[in-house]
């Protein structure tokens, strides 16, 4: 089979003005075709662009690409923080396993996709690599797929692979992945967090973990454990001595037995190369891996999320701070609800009782305009490095007092103030 490559500035004179294009996210983010895309500001007006995290210099935030470029973020990133706050772009509240509905029902169809994927092999086959996620529904819906060919991209197992007879534009280009990597950002808090957690984990269980300082301690404290399987929706450098040491095996799983089942990932180069042509990892469409329905039907699922607040009665604010769009709805709710409904199943909120300035993260009310991620009626378990508490089944004067007896000790008195002027 005969492939022809274009460079990146040929393959986007085939976006239009008016359209809306997606552009892959996290490790897989075309970093050069964007900069092409970018470069072609002046002709081009109101392009639409959509994604979720990513990964590498994408810049949207500047001057000259007003009325140019709007990004309608999915989920915002560091990235795209500030081009989301403001007049040239917005966020779109929406749990991560509803993303390919909004393309394949006519809600949010792109008419360009713009993907990164490994090189084709005897077949003719390209894998999306680190992430499949919400972009195997944008590839399937455009009527226009451009393709960053890198072979420092992984080839993955799931439901990644696509044909190059369905790609429009072919740009080889080979770069290092972006990466992220946690190593030695730990400290006393998040030891102690991370040891917080590690203490609900039991044998067999099935993990969900995000990447930070806070599930990599999990990570850490898990070595003695056994039989325990991963079914999330990202993947990170942690896992792979558990995976490699037979204490992560997928044995008990009900679904995917023996499969360590993602949506995307992000990490070192290290967890790139280790799954690469990896039976063991399959890499999914994110509204299978992040389907409740899907979720609660493994064991003992336990899935750890974050918080940027959660007040007394365990509203947790997750993607803002007061209206300020730091990041988005995500994945959280959609794995918190399938592990509280998993048999024997821990939905936990694990956090610091305090910001890098000191300010407490339980609050009596959440700020104005912030974003309520995940409802307290969702929220079970809630850890600090000051302890754990169980909110389930709890009325809001028992939850607010478990609350405070997890808050930094600086900030109880306030706290319980808070709590007698409600409840008195």
């Amino acid at each position: 089979m005969e492939i022809q490559y274009v460079t990146a500035e040929e393959a986007v004179k085939a976006v239009k003005s008016g359209q809306r294009v997606f552009i892959h996210g996290s490790a897989a983010t075309p970093i050069a075709i964007v900069k092409a895309l970018q470069e072609r500001y002046a002709e081009l007006d109101n392009i639409e662009l959509v994604s979720i995290t990513s990964l590498g210099d994408v810049d949207f935030h500047q001057p000259k690409f007003h009325n140019k470029f709007f990004f309608n973020s999915l989920f915002v990133s560091a990235n795209t923080r500030a081009v989301a706050n403001s007049e040239d772009g917005d966020y779109v509240p929406i749990f991560l396993s509803e993303i390919p509905r909004l393309f394949r029902n006519n809600i949010l169809p792109p008419d360009v996709a713009i993907i990164q994927v490994s090189p084709p092999d005897a077949h003719g086959y390209c894998s999306l690599g680190t992430s499949v996620d919400i972009a195997r529904a944008a590839f399937d819906v455009a009527s226009h797929v451009i393709a960053q060919v890198n072979p420092r991209m992984p080839r993955t197992h799931g439901e990644g692979f696509i044909h190059v007879s369905k790609i429009h534009s072919l740009v080889w280009h080979e770069a290092e992945l972006p990466e992220l990597n946690y190593a030695g950002s730990t400290n006393a808090v998040t030891e102690k967090i991370g040891y917080n957690v590690a203490s609900l984990i039991e044998d067999g269980s099935t993990l969900q973990l995000g990447i930070g300082g806070i599930p990599d301690q999990v990570l850490t404290n898990l070595t003695n454990h056994k039989n325990l399987g991963i079914h999330t929706e990202m993947l990170s450098d942690g896992v792979i001595p558990l995976i490699e040491s037979g204490v992560v095996n997928n044995s008990l799983k009900k679904l995917n037995r023996g499969r360590t089942v993602t949506g995307f990932m992000a990490g070192t180069r290290k967890l790139y190369d280790f799954v690469d042509d990896n039976p063991v990892i399959r890499v999914m469409e994110i509204s299978y891996v992040n389907d409740t329905s899907i979720i609660r039907q493994n064991p003992k699922v336990v899935a750890i999320n974050s918080a940027i607040e959660i007040d007394l009665t365990g509203q947790v604010c997750a993607d803002s701070i007061g209206t300020y769009q730091y990041s988005g709805i995500g994945g959280q709710a959609d794995f918190i609800r399938g592990a509280g409904l998993s048999q024997d199943g821990k939905p936990i909120i694990a956090l610091p009782s305090v910001t890098s300035k000191g300010i407490s993260r339980i609050v009596p009310f959440l700020k104005e305009g912030a974003g309520v991620v995940t409802t307290r009626g969702h929220v079970h378990w809630v850890i600090t490095e000051y302890g754990s508490v169980n909110l389930y089944g709890k009325n809001l004067k028992q939850r607010a007092k478990a609350l405070i007896s997890i808050a930094h000790p600086n900030h109880r008195e306030t706290l319980e103030k808070a709590y007698h002027a409600r409840f008195r």
